[in-house]
């Protein structure tokens, strides 16, 4: 079943007078982006924080923040290396001037350092504390991933919809196909008895005229194709393996097939009936982006 990229949790514990609190939001992104956001105490999880979350989703942009509020929350206290911060900043200034970079060197450069940041030689976050902090980010995935399973149903009965809307479309395009030609026929004809002036037709090159503009406007493979891309939509939608980019490429062949039908029909009501499926294909693809 598809899921949604967009999605929140936010879980909180308390552990010695000290709140950890745990959030995570996610948001469309074509690949897996985490972001973290930790006390220092808990830098050296860095790594190991972005292996739980990459285990448990494939794409989108994952923010996940990491506070310690209360009272004796001075655990994540941390010491100041100001030497070799200096020597980040002397750094970053000859790189700007050795390649002409504009713009001042400031804080959200720096703090990218982390070993400007220190953590005082007593402190040393116990085994306890690290098992409250992983149970409270645990359950805060637990609610990232549900809130973007139930968006992921929304979005499944949208699309199912919006492919039942294109079918119907298409058995209309079927049923008038036929008619397309018979009406094609019988405007020929009157049109060369006008310029005839009401002469005997000859039927037989009447009826070649009729079967090379039947070739050229004929739909039958575009049709059978198109079927077969909304019923293998209709598969991956209900499979394990519901990924946006597989999704958006059948959408691509999808309106591929249903263009080609409109140039080769040559139809009023058939164009019409070409924007309609076009106009739901775009609302499918716009809902394909956040799909995981």
């Amino acid at each position: 079943m598809i899921k949604s990229m967009t999605g929140y949790g936010r879980a909180e514990t308390v552990w010695e007078g000290k709140n950890i609190v745990v959030e995570s939001k996610s948001v469309n992104h074509r690949f897996l982006e985490i972001s973290l956001r930790l006390p220092a105490v808990l830098y050296p999880l860095e790594m190991e924080f972005k292996k739980k979350i990459g285990e448990k989703f494939k794409r989108g942009r994952i923010e996940l923040f990491v506070r310690l509020e209360g009272e004796g929350a001075d655990i994540s206290k941390v010491n100041l290396n100001l030497e070799i911060a200096r020597n980040y900043f002397d750094v970053l200034n000859r790189l700007k001037d050795e390649f002409g970079i504009q713009g001042q060197i400031g804080l959200k450069e720096l703090t990218g350092f982390r070993d400007i940041f220190s953590l005082p030689a007593d402190v040393k976050p116990s085994p306890e504390f690290l098992n409250q902090v992983e149970d409270t980010l645990q359950e805060t995935l637990a609610m990232l991933m549900k809130m973007r399973q139930d968006e992921g149903l929304a979005m499944y009965q949208d699309m199912q919809e919006r492919l039942g809307a294109i079918k119907e479309i298409l058995t209309a395009i079927k049923t008038r196909a036929p008619q397309v030609i018979l009406e094609y026929q019988k405007r020929l004809a009157e049109r060369i008895k006008e310029l005839t002036a009401g002469y005997a037709l000859d039927d037989a090159r009447l009826a070649q005229e009729v079967a090379i503009m039947a070739e050229r406007s004929d739909i039958t493979e575009e049709v059978v194709r198109l079927q077969s891309h909304i019923g293998q939509f209709e598969s991956l939608l209900q499979s394990q393996e519901a990924e946006g980019k597989k999704i958006d490429f059948l959408l691509q062949e999808m309106n591929r097939e249903i263009n080609t039908i409109g140039s080769k029909s040559n139809d009023i009501e058939i164009a019409r009936r070409v924007i309609e499926a076009k106009s739901e294909m775009s609302k499918l693809r716009e809902q394909a982006q956040n799909i995981e």
